[in-house]
């Protein structure tokens, strides 16, 4: 569905990726774990074509998005939930998810204002209110739910349960196997290896930069070492 072979990016002079290697299958959830600065972020805006100074190859459904600008990355079925969550703060839930309104895909799932309700009961309570009323929770929930609303293949989400309530991070793990349970692929950014194994599949790791592990969860809890070493703060 989504591979990403040898990527390197540059910000400036600065080489924040070196070689980073990975693919998201369909229907599956890949957790890309790391600490602040690793590299997470800019992985995912190499993706959606966010950085410009890059290299290497990324392809979607065999085709390469590598030079393609972020409209054309998301009208091809990739949709991205950035940490910083950017909601419109003086339209109501429902003006942003108007907003994010986008036609179906034959191969997708079809996302409509009452199906992602039912999916965020939150929202739905608090429909007519404002974004800027919302609590952080809430208005990540509505930030991954306009994202939804332009019926993606492939979501990728930034640190989803990084400065929420624990309440609404059990309640952002649920909605991500829901996702996955709905035909979605999903490649999750966190630092929370708990949560990530809560909802994925499968892990990698990133630090300064370069891939350091690529596997299943078990395989990681059989070699402590390599969390201690490159997830503990």
């Amino acid at each position: 569905m989504l591979e990403v072979k040898d990527l390197t990016a540059r910000y400036g002079r600065a080489q924040i990726l070196n070689g980073v290697s990975l693919r998201v299958g369909g229907n599956e959830v890949v957790a890309l774990l790391g600490r602040n600065g690793a590299g997470k972020t800019t992985t995912m805006k190499c993706i959606m074509g966010l950085v410009h100074q890059k290299a290497g190859e990324i392809t979607y459904d065999g085709v390469s998005i590598l030079r393609k600008p972020s409209h054309m990355v998301c009208r091809m079925g990739i949709g991205y939930v950035p940490e910083e969550r950017r909601i419109f703060g003086d339209l109501t839930v429902e003006e942003n998810l108007e907003v994010g309104d986008r036609p179906a895909r034959p191969d997708a799932p079809e996302w409509s204002r009452e199906h992602l309700f039912e999916l965020f009961p939150n929202l739905a309570e608090r429909r007519r209110n404002l974004g800027k009323q919302l609590s952080g929770g809430e208005q990540q929930m509505l930030t991954i739910a306009r994202t939804l609303m332009g019926n993606p293949k492939v979501v990728l989400l930034d640190e989803p349960s990084e400065g929420i309530a624990p309440v609404i991070v059990e309640q952002m793990a649920r909605v991500i196997k829901e996702l996955k349970a709905e035909g979605l692929s999903v490649l999750l950014s966190e630092q929370n290896l708990h949560f990530a194994r809560a909802v994925a599949d499968r892990a990698c790791i990133i630090e300064k930069g370069t891939l350091r592990y690529e596997g299943g969860f078990a395989d990681l809890d059989a070699h402590p070492e390599i969390s201690q070493q490159y997830l503990a703060v």
